[in-house]
């Protein structure tokens, strides 16, 4: 919506239109300081382009371009069809021995969930079969999931397990959503971290997706391995996360 230039009571229309400053930072400043108060909270989604179009007597294009500058300083987050919403806290995904999704999500007083895309025998490419020790082609159970804190996406991991080394898995997996219990049922009494390896890069459209964030913003990529108490590898991963929620932190 287009409004004359001579049009600028801020009765009608917040943002003023002589003082110099350009309307997408006036109003950029206003939501900024919405949020720091508590008026919009974190997790809660903003007012449409349109309802802030009019709120402040301006085009919807500014409104976008204020937007923007809130979600480049990450005070606020794009889900695409959804809308825009206030960030939350970044999770700490603390790498540790024995690091576990559902251990880490209730560390931060979440619930935990995953939703399961796929789960299936396939066989391994170089980079998995490197990973696990075992022949290029050989097959291998690929459990892919999209792992969920309060029902906001927070990891997108593909999990790759030696079919041959841990018989019945696949069954295993198929009866229980939790890793640990599948693996503990195939004779892997416990396991742990041997390797992460992270890297960062823009998410593809379906990760952006999936994780409801924008396409502009990089994911964290890290790729695990663990083993057995034995040493021997039972499990590689490579999980994504999304910046504006998750960071990792190694400890000593």
């Amino acid at each position: 919506m287009n409004l004359p230039a001579e049009i600028d009571d801020l009765a009608t229309c917040p943002v003023n239109r002589r003082d110099g400053v350009t309307l997408w930072r006036q109003i950029a400043g206003r939501l900024h300081g919405d949020i720091a108060s508590g008026a919009h909270k974190p997790g809660e989604r903003l007012p449409t382009e349109a309802e802030l179009s009019a709120q402040f007597g301006v085009n919807r294009h500014t409104v976008r371009r204020a937007l923007e500058e809130l979600s480049r300083n990450g005070l606020v987050r794009v889900e695409q069809g959804r809308g825009t919403f206030v960030a939350e806290d970044v999770l700490d995904y603390t790498v540790e021995p024995r690091t576990r999704f559902t251990a880490w999500i209730r560390k931060h007083n979440k619930e935990p969930s995953g939703i399961v895309r796929q789960l299936r025998e396939v066989p391994a490419d170089r980079r998995v079969a490197d990973a696990l020790g075992v022949r290029a082609g050989s097959r291998v159970v690929l459990l892919e999931r999209l792992g969920l804190a309060d029902d906001r996406p927070v990891s997108l991991t593909r999990h790759y397990f030696p079919a041959a080394r841990l018989k019945g898995l696949l069954p295993a997996l198929q009866a229980t959503p939790r890793i640990t219990d599948a693996l503990r049922a195939v004779g892997v009494a416990d396991y742990l971290r041997q390797q992460t390896r992270v890297t960062a890069r823009l998410p593809t459209p379906t990760e952006a997706d999936l994780l409801r964030m924008a396409r502009g913003r990089p994911v964290l990529v890290a790729e695990n391995i663990n083993v057995d108490r034995g040493g021997t590898v039972v499990e590689f991963a490579v999980g994504c996360y999304p910046t504006p929620r998750v960071q990792i932190v190694f400890e000593p």
